[in-house]
């Protein structure tokens, strides 16, 4: 699976990605939001990913955002250590998408792989792609 997320203007409508395979199938999925942020947008990406699983699976999850790594990999057991709050004790920026995506993970065992983006990865490039579609289609 490969996820991005894109906006315009920061804040600003934006948009997600994600491109899954598995074998020889392969589902495209985006969508986006009127005003929102780029790291909400790289965080509901890999949220619908997982959300659109029919079942638990073992997911390669490749995304171009250090954001997102960092909070799954480092950041959230101190989170959730914490009620939510940072190590400066200040409310987690996102919570409400950092707890879904605790809850999708959960359900799947994820090997997450960061990618540069824009840098030539054929599924980045891809999942970019539809998170811009994403934005495009709120103005259709």
């Amino acid at each position: 699976m490969w996820t991005d997320g894109a906006c315009k203007g920061n804040p600003g409508p934006g948009g997600w990605g994600v491109l899954m395979r598995s074998g020889a199938h392969e589902k495209e999925l985006c969508g986006g939001e009127a005003l929102t942020t780029n790291n909400r947008m790289e965080l509901t990406a890999v949220i619908e990913g997982l959300h659109a699983l029919t079942r638990r699976s073992s997911v390669t999850l490749n995304v171009d955002s250090t954001y997102v790594m960092k909070g799954m990999q480092s950041w959230i057991l101190g989170w959730k250590r914490n009620g939510w709050r940072t190590s400066a004790k200040q409310p987690v920026k996102n919570v409400d998408l950092w707890q879904a995506l605790d809850a999708a993970v959960a359900g799947h065992d994820v090997a997450w792989i960061w990618v540069k983006g824009h840098a030539g990865d054929a599924g980045n490039e891809r999942a970019d792609a539809l998170a811009n579609r994403g934005i495009t289609q709120l103005t259709a």
